[in-house]
């Protein structure tokens, strides 16, 4: 049976090409979206350009019947522009004229039709109204991961036979022979993806352990795990594996997601790796760090901010150079005694072009070649940023997602529909992907974080 559909302009805004992701349904767009569209083609940045793409698709459309009437789409269904339901009432306490209730107007005007609707938004307000108004509404769910807890961790503890658990040195384990227990105590056994980290317990003596990881065909010892990026050590499980998956070359490892709560060293650790890269090489692998981080508002207001683009997203990088006065000065006693000293210290970094922040406006669009990339806070990305940034990479270029999908500030995105989960688990089993969630456990801050991590 086909369905109905009324699309809310925010779909558009974030996937335009929504459009042809309902298969053989009808497609409704109020006349309130379209001019919303209208309003928004010359914006700067992802939203003019997503709305731009969004009418020429209508445009499209247009050439091949009347949008008034129903014009067919290519992947069957068909879509139609709603110019009535005007006079349709609103339970009161709603004003008409504006968008969002002209929309849910057009859902009362179709039911009222004796037509199922469902209203497809992604604004969670709308949803409520819709809801008190007996209009069935949901989210746009083509691009999203599973719930945080069913996501891919890139890591996993496993038991090895104990006869077997001396080969990982010598030339490797099966994934065969590796296995984990049900709440009964039954043997299970378990699907391993290429780059996927693994915690191996000898099964009659659980107390050896060992690290390894996928390379596709067996489980391979670690091939870093002794060494000291810039000096760092790891502390943890996590931070070993992070250490590997930073460490291996771009021809390896061109992308890794790292997924983790604040205080688990992501950053720390990331600049750590690409400054040990350029610095202590005598070959350096990569001609610079780049860094980048999404905001909800920045990537379209830059052009308003004083300064110049180092000035202009200088607020948004601090929580870098936090990490950076850790890296250039590892005294902790004496770090802070001279604060001028420590901050020149940062700027060479910048002035000698060993480091270069960029808005992320200026990264899409670009090929980045022979680059230590890294984007902090990605869970502030959209999806088609996150495809946007991974399908510029260069040759040579190194890029490093990082964040919390649990702190998303963008009004739009959640846990599942933002761009770090979303390129998680799309890149999912790819050979060039590694991937690593860092657990609560394994976060390094003061005994104060701690605490508040598990007290609240």
């Amino acid at each position: 049976m086909q369905k109905t559909y009324v699309i809310d302009t925010n779909v558009l805004i974030q996937a335009p090409y929504a459009l042809s992701s309902f298969e053989d349904n009808h497609i409704v767009l109020p006349l309130a979206v379209l001019e919303e569209l209208d309003g928004l083609k010359n914006c700067d940045g992802e939203q003019g350009a997503n709305a731009r793409a969004a009418i020429r698709f209508l445009e499209e459309l247009r050439r091949g019947g009347s949008l008034t009437e129903g014009a067919p789409l290519p992947g069957g269904g068909d879509l139609r522009i709603e110019v009535n339901c005007v006079d349709v009432q609103l339970p009161e306490g709603f004003p008409s004229g504006k968008n969002d209730n002209r929309i849910l107007k057009v859902c009362l005007g179709i039911r009222k039709q004796s037509a199922p609707v469902i209203l497809v938004t992604k604004d969670i307000v709308m949803r409520i109204k819709a809801q008190m108004m007996g209009i069935n509404a949901e989210d746009f769910t083509t691009e999203q991961a599973p719930v945080s807890s069913k996501q891919y961790m890139g890591r996993c503890e496993v038991y090895v036979p104990e006869k077997k658990f001396e080969n990982l040195k010598k030339k490797g384990i099966s994934p065969e022979d590796v296995y984990q227990t049900d709440a009964e105590g039954q043997r299970i056994s378990i699907e391993l993806y290429p780059n996927q980290f693994v915690i191996l317990k000898a099964d009659q003596s659980t107390r050896k352990t060992q690290l390894g990881r996928f390379d596709g065909k067996r489980i391979v010892p670690l091939e870093y795990k002794k060494y000291k990026p810039y000096g760092v050590s790891p502390r943890n499980v996590g931070q070993t594996f992070l250490q590997e998956a930073l460490l291996t070359g771009a021809d390896r490892a061109p992308l890794v997601i790292v997924k983790g709560m604040a205080g688990t060293a992501k950053t720390f650790y990331s600049l750590a790796v690409g400054l040990d890269s350029i610095m202590e090489r005598e070959e350096p692998e990569y001609r610079r760090i780049l860094i980048s981080r999404p905001n909800v508002h920045f990537d379209d207001d830059i052009g308003f901010l004083p300064g110049d683009e180092s000035e202009k997203i200088a607020p948004l990088l601090r929580p870098a150079i936090d990490n950076l006065e850790l890296l250039v000065d590892q005294n902790e006693k004496e770090r802070f005694s001279d604060e001028r000293s420590l901050s020149w210290k940062v700027d060479e970094l910048f002035d000698r072009g060993i480091i270069d922040a960029q808005a992320l406006n200026f990264i899409r669009g670009r090929s980045v070649t022979k680059t230590y990339l890294i984007i902090d806070e990605a869970q502030n990305l959209t999806p088609k940023q996150a495809k946007g940034i991974i399908t510029r990479a260069g040759m040579g270029t190194k890029i490093i997602l990082l964040g919390d999908p649990q702190q998303i500030d963008h009004p739009l995105l959640d846990e599942r529909t933002n761009g770090l989960s979303y390129a998680s688990e799309k890149m999912k089993g790819s050979p060039l992907c590694w991937q690593l969630t860092l657990t609560a456990d394994e976060c390094e801050r003061s005994a104060l974080a701690m605490d508040a991590i598990k007290r609240m």
